[in-house]
């Protein structure tokens, strides 16, 4: 018999469910109704290790008390501040812990309430800049091919997944496209970074010659592109995107919506490799996935000459005219904070780089499974893509996540990939059971 808490709706029809087969969903629902830890239950009652931090987000697991008791005595005391000319603690509190927290001089904060508006808010930040330095003429962005940054009109305009562009028209003008760097046939089967590929990176200076460098404001890629399915990138690659932009005045924005908050092992994927970038933009970790919330990260020469250069006008006047309703929103502030506080208390950044290393010997484990045709990881971060079933790209990922639902393991799939990122909290044990798990839907797949 189920509690009340775990009864489910009567009727699915009403919620449009986005990025989901809603006929399919409908007909045969997956209804969460509860988390804790590693674990959320269905309300059939049944257990699914969560093997993909909810949506790449709840790196601290499910339900911890400090973030939910943080939450709530928020709630109590400061339900809603405004942040446009006004302003509460809690919001210099966590900028300055966030300034801290990434290398370098990322050293400002500018809230959203999600990874797509962090790109929106990076891109126009970026756009601003340039004019705010007298180049005015440079206003064309630079994405790359499988880049996913949101579903924003300009996060998928300098996005490159075909499905989230197609259906929506010419989006943002002067937009031009970097190849992916997944490889195949040179680097398939790769432990963390590939060996083949840092020379994709020299592309950027065909694109420069194209359209000149006077004419382009910022290149914007993931570190490790995450939502295409898992591709680290060739080692140099990020150097030399970075040498390239910096040589020709170009800002490089690193959307670290995923790898930020000790996905790799680091606070940010900035830190793992090594590259410092101009505007890092982030959310899903920062508050665990608790309270929606993002962070654009933008170093001090990007502020300063938009909030202290020249043109800012005089010292009653907006410099940025760009916000959001619930910027700095103080629930979302007091679940960054305390989620902040956990990843330090615990040493979960510390605990995801002493984990990778077995984390990656038990995915590879996989190689040889039925229709397997690559495997990648990186940090906690794992990808294993399937042959496509012939004329029905997707089929066989999909019938994969409806198996490995019913052995107790939740998984997130693109296309024909499954793709995971477990809770920072896992354990070794636990590996081997989402490994397991895993393996025996492989066997089992069509």
């Amino acid at each position: 018999m189920l509690t009340k808490e775990l009864a489910a709706p009567n009727d699915l029809e009403a919620f449009w469910m986005p990025f989901t087969a809603n006929r399919h969903f409908k007909a045969h629902p997956r209804l969460i109704a509860r988390a804790e830890g590693m674990y959320y239950t269905l309300t059939d009652g049944r257990r699914l290790i969560d093997a993909t931090a909810g949506l790449w987000c709840c790196n601290a697991g499910h339900a911890r008390s400090r973030i939910v008791e943080a939450i709530q005595r928020q709630a109590a005391e400061l339900d809603f501040a405004p942040t446009f000319q006004w302003g509460h603690p809690l919001a210099f509190q966590l900028a300055s812990r966030l300034a801290n927290l990434f290398p370098g001089d990322l050293d400002h904060a500018f809230f959203t309430n999600s990874g797509s508006e962090s790109v929106d808010t990076a891109l126009k930040i970026a756009l601003a800049y340039q004019r705010a330095i007298g180049q005015g003429t440079r206003t064309r962005l630079i994405g790359r091919e499988r880049g996913y940054h949101g579903v924003g009109f300009g996060g998928i305009s300098v996005g490159g997944i075909v499905k989230n562009r197609m259906y929506f028209g010419s989006l943002l003008t002067g937009v031009d496209h970097l190849p992916h760097t997944l490889d195949l046939e040179k680097n398939r089967f790769s432990r963390g970074q590939p060996e083949h590929g840092a020379e994709l990176a020299d592309n950027l200076e065909r694109i420069i010659a194209l359209h000149d460098a006077s004419t382009i404001a910022a290149v914007i890629v993931e570190p490790v592109a995450g939502s295409i399915g898992v591709y680290p990138p060739p080692k140099g690659y990020l150097e030399r995107l970075r040498a390239i932009t910096e040589k020709h005045g170009i800002l490089l924005i690193f959307d670290e919506v995923i790898t930020a908050y000790g996905r790799l092992g680091a606070s940010s994927a900035a830190e793992y490799f090594g590259v410092q970038p101009d505007l890092v933009t982030t959310a899903k970790g920062l508050t665990s996935g608790t309270v929606p919330m993002g962070a654009v990260m933008a170093r001090k020469h990007v502020y300063d000459a938009i909030v202290n250069g020249e043109g800012a006008g005089p010292e009653k006047a907006i410099e940025l005219f760009h916000g959001y309703t619930y910027s700095a929103h103080p629930l979302a502030c007091a679940a960054a904070l305390a989620t902040l506080e956990t990843y330090k208390e615990e040493g979960l950044f510390e605990r995801a780089a002493e984990l990778a290393p077995y984390w990656e010997e038990r995915l590879h484990a996989l190689r040889g499974k039925p229709n397997v045709i690559d495997i990648r990881n990186i940090g906690l971060m794992g990808a294993v893509e399937l042959s496509a079933r012939p004329g029905k790209p997707g089929e066989r990922g999909y019938d994969a996540m409806l198996k490995a639902c019913d052995k107790g393991l939740m998984i997130r799939i693109t296309g024909d990939t499954i793709a995971m990122s477990p809770p920072l909290i896992v354990t070794r044990e636990e590996i081997d059971q989402i490994m397991d798990r895993l393996g025996e839907t492989l066997d089992e797949l069509e």
